[in-house]
Formats: structure tokens, C-alpha cells, sequence
């Protein structure tokens, strides 16, 4: 028999099945993480891909805007790598005064001064000038350019202004543009609010009826409509250096790429595939996956990640369970508010009014949730609104097992287990 132990909250869960029926088990590959993170912030602002070092793009009387992602990347810890992107600008010629902190909210809510300090360091906030890009307020933006699909883009003129522009971010997996990162503190991070909506509106499908475009998912760029027209956006603005982290399965620094806006963002796509793409052979009759425990399944939102993953290693025919705790199941209320709808092409009508990314991905996970059954084993007072989602409940594995027999006719099936679903991205290689 394998057994298995699984993230479950803040606590574990644990099942057995035979050894035979066992296809794959799809982890993280390790990556040694950053130890001494300073000294790598600085050899990669100095040994750059794709462009010269920062120090020479830089010169003394240079305005510069550095964009920032807000406090719902906290994870790319900018506290730690701030400073010294400061501190070489510094030594360029550029003083603080003439650098601008631009945080790229999006259509976000603006930040609170105590969560500028948490999240860029009260040394970042008191040296340098900060605004905050929000995309409804259009009195800030100005006109850029139109993309080849008539996409108007109007940026933030603060940073169109500048004489030189830093983008900064993280990268990892993304369910809509392929990965996040590079051309994202672009569109959204810096766009306004109805030329993030016409970009984010390339995500449904050009048939009203047909719900989400199958060519914007995780791990792919090319074809991928939504990435080439931010990509397009980007390319109007032209970048003149980028700073983005990787990390590792643990939420470490793995690596930290700097540069040219295209190149060194590929470079660090590359890496993240490495880490969290799993190459598997075949995809599975069942999938058992869990999020990975807290705070991953603290809600269905985050939540949503692990479905999107699971989905990729299960057969069209087969079954998932989820195994996630949920204890925050109602929040946030701009996600779960979209299950109110009766019927999927109610949601996708009211989507395609107005585009908001938890509403995609609710329209996305109920998809999921009719193509094929998704059981999931969590707490018994989530039974009700799991069940209106379109999911089946579950009080355990052994039980969420037993159904997937039942559905599948039989008890011989292969079963893929995702311990970390959230986070690994299942890759089917071509026989």
C-alpha cells in the first residue's frame, strides 16, 4: 500500500491505496534557495540579461518611476530587494528625490500608509516619493497607443513621463496570462480601468455561449490572446529595465532576473517552469489534490488554484477530489458572490458586462465542476455551499474514494496525488 499525508488546513489528512493503482505523484522539483540575498540582488542588477548593467542605463538628472506590485503580492517580499535597487540608482547619480515609488494597483484598492511600510519597509517609504496607480482614477492616465486588436491603452503619465521606467515583480504560474510578472506591472499594474477590461475581456471566448478561451491558461504564452496584447502594451511603454524574483517551493528567493522587460522575464519563466512544472505521461483517472494546507485552502478563491491544477492531470472521464479545509469559505464576497447566478451563462453574460478576475475564475471552476465531478473532503459546515457550487461534499477520503468508484463504474482506476496542488502545474509530454 502507498500512503499519503495531505495539507489539510493547518493540520493533515491521510489515505492508502494500493501501490498498482498509483500513476503519478506531481511535487515541486527542490531548488537550493537564496542564502545571502543583497549580494544577489546587486550581481543581478549589474550582470543584467539582455541589457547593460543598471548603473549605466541610469545617469545623474534621470527621473526614474519604479513600479511596484501592492501589498496582494506581498509574497514577492520587496522590503528585501528595495533598498538596494535604491541604493545602485543612488550610485548611478540618481538621487532619491528623483526616483518615484509607482505602486501598480490595477483596478486594486489603494493602500493604507501602514501597508506601504509593511509591505516596501519604512526605510523605502521614508526615502522615496510613493503614488498609487489606480485605474479608475482617469484623470492620471494618458494615451499610448491601440493594439493590433483595437485595444485603446492609456498608462499611468507619471510613468510614461519618466525618463526612465524599472518594472518590478514576481513571477509564477498564472491561470489567465500564462505566468504573472514582466508586461503585468504594465497591464494591469499601471493601465487604466477599460484598457485592463478590454485586455481582460480576451480571456472569454469569442462565442457568447462558450464561456472562458481555451488558449489562456497556466504555462501558456503562446496563443495565448490576453499575454500578446499585454505584451503589445508593454512594447508601447518600452521598459528600460525589469527586476523580478522566482521562488522556490517553499517560498523562498530562488533566483532574482534583471534586465531587458522580455528577455530577462522569459529567462525567469523558464526557471519557474523548472521548478513547478511537472512533466507526467498520461493523465489519471482520479486526482487527488490538496492545496497544500494553509493558507492556501483557508477559501475557495485560493482554493481555485489547486482546481485549475488538478484538472490538468484528470482525464476528461475521470474524477477529482479536492481535499482543502476552507475554513473562511465565504470570503472574499467578490468571488463567491458569482455562484449566486443560476446557471453558468448567466455568470458569463454578467462577466462579459463587467470583468472582474474573481469572476472569471468562478466561471472557470463551475466549468470545471460540470465537465467532470469534483468531490471535496472539508469541514461539514462548507456541505451546503460546496454543493451550490456544483461540487459534491465529501467527510473523508476513504469516502470521496468510494465515490469516484461509484462514478467511474469500477475499482481498478490510476490515481495521480497533487500534495501541492496549488502551486505545481502538471505538464502532459507528448508520447
Amino acid at each position: 500500500m502507498a500512503t499519503f499525508t495531505l495539507g489539510f488546513g493547518r493540520g493533515t489528512m491521510q489515505f492508502s491505496i494500493p501501490d498498482e493503482q498509483v500513476l503519478e505523484v506531481i511535487e515541486g522539483k527542490p531548488y537550493p534557495a537564496i542564502t545571502d540575498v543583497r549580494a544577489s540582488v546587486e550581481a543581478a542588477l549589474r550582470n543584467p540579461i539582455g541589457t547593460p548593467p543598471l548603473r549605466e542605463i541610469v545617469k545623474a538628472g534621470d527621473k526614474v518611476a519604479l513600479v511596484v506590485s501592492d501589498i496582494t503580492r506581498a509574497w514577492i517580499h520587496h522590503e528585501q530587494f528595495l533598498p538596494a535597487i535604491l541604493d545602485e540608482l543612488n550610485a548611478a547619480g540618481v538621487p532619491d528625490d528623483d526616483i518615484l515609488l509607482v505602486i501598480g494597483l490595477g483596478a486594486h484598492r489603494k493602500m493604507t500608509d501602514e501597508e506601504n511600510i509593511a509591505t516596501y519597509s519604512q526605510e523605502v517609504v521614508s526615502r522615496v516619493k510613493i503614488i498609487q496607480s489606480q485605474g479608475q482614477e482617469t484623470e492620471n492616465f494618458i494615451y499610448v497607443g491601440t493594439t493590433s486588436r483595437g485595444h485603446e491603452t492609456y498608462l499611468n503619465k507619471y510613468v510614461v513621463d519618466a525618463d526612465k521606467v524599472i518594472l518590478t515583480g514576481g513571477i509564477v504560474y498564472h491561470l489567465m496570462a500564462g505566468f504573472g510578472g514582466g508586461r503585468k506591472s504594465v497591464l494591469p499594474g499601471i493601465a487604466r480601468y477599460e484598457t485592463i477590461q478590454a485586455n481582460h475581456s480576451l480571456c472569454l471566448h469569442d462565442e457568447v455561449g462558450k464561456g472562458i478561451n481555451p488558449a489562456c491558461c497556466s504555462g501558456k504564452t503562446e496563443g495565448n490572446h490576453m499575454h500578446e496584447d499585454m505584451m503589445e502594451m508593454a512594447e508601447m511603454l518600452n521598459p528600460d529595465f525589469i527586476f523580478n524574483v522566482v521562488l522556490t517551493a517553499e517560498g523562498k528567493f530562488a533566483r532574482f532576473v534583471a534586465g531587458h522587460w522580455r528577455t530577462a522575464w522569459e529567462s525567469g519563466c523558464q526557471t519557474v517552469e523548472e521548478i513547478f512544472g511537472v512533466p507526467i505521461k498520461e493523465k489519471a483517472d482520479v486526482v487527488v489534490a490538496s492545496a497544500g494546507g494553509f493558507p492556501k485552502d483557508i477559501n475557495l478563491y485560493q482554493g481555485s488554484k489547486t482546481i485549475d491544477n488538478a484538472d490538468m492531470a484528470c482525464k476528461e472521464n475521470g474524477v477529482v477530489i479536492l481535499v482543502m479545509e476552507l475554513p473562511d469559505i465565504t470570503e472574499p464576497p467578490d468571488f463567491i458572490g458569482w455562484f449566486d447566478y443560476e446557471s453558468l451563462y448567466e455568470r458569463e453574460l454578467a462577466l462579459r458586462k463587467a470583468f472582474t478576475v474573481p469572476g472569471f475564475i468562478a466561471l472557470k471552476s463551475g466549468m470545471c465542476f460540470k465537465q467532470k465531478p469534483y468531490i471535496i473532503v472539508t469541514l461539514p459546515e462548507n456541505k451546503a455551499f460546496v454543493e451550490k457550487t456544483g461540487m459534491i461534499y465529501a467527510e473523508s477520503i476513504e469516502q470521496a474514494m468510494a465515490m469516484a468508484a461509484e462514478k467511474l463504474g469500477r475499482c481498478d482506476f490510476k490515481v495521480t496525488v497533487m500534495p501541492h496542488g496549488a502551486n505545481t502545474v502538471p505538464l502532459l509530454t507528448m508520447k
